[in-house]
């Protein structure tokens, strides 16, 4: 390929291709699931400019192409939710989820003052779970949504020397 993948803000412009990718990523979920009426599959093009707008998205990029994204916002207590973590099938296994999720987590405590993530996976999604233990999430909470769906809440908080280190710098 000879270029490299880049991770950086996403804009405006990116906001078919994320939703294009979007499409593609959640179709093995789908089918895990056996529900193709999952959010990310109906979203449209008008809802996710609106969360590029208003949240912190950051995209993957191969060349033009975006082949990653993942999103977050921050509530009042500090409790960053992140979601919509997707990688290119063709890029999966090779480490771009975790750098995607690190950088996410980065520009959440550095501009929106995050003090703790949280995110969600089906209770199936074995990929996804290992990635988020991987990062140093731990389960807190499982909620059944329907026979075939439990969601897995799982949370990692900001070490206390980063969140130290980032209070001194503010000072």
């Amino acid at each position: 390929m000879g270029t490299s993948v880049t991770i950086s803000a996403a804009t405006d412009q990116d906001a078919e291709q994320i939703l294009k990718l979007q499409y593609l990523c959640y179709q093995t979920e789908a089918a895990l699931y056996d529900d193709y009426g999952i959010e990310p599959l109906t979203q449209t093009l008008a809802e996710l400019r609106a969360e590029l707008g208003a949240g912190c998205v950051v995209v993957a990029r191969l060349g033009e192409e975006v082949v990653g994204s993942v999103r977050g916002t921050v509530d009042a207590d500090g409790t960053a939710a992140i979601a919509k973590l997707i990688v290119h099938p063709r890029l999966q296994r090779h480490g771009l989820g975790g750098r995607l999720l690190a950088a996410v987590e980065e520009r959440l405590a550095a501009e929106r003052s995050a003090r703790r993530y949280r995110l969600f996976t089906g209770h199936r999604s074995e990929g996804n779970l290992r990635l988020y233990r991987s990062h140093g999430y731990a389960p807190v909470a499982t909620e059944q949504l329907g026979q075939r769906l439990s969601l897995v809440t799982l949370e990692k908080e900001i070490r206390q020397e980063a969140a130290a280190a980032e209070f001194v710098a503010q000072a």
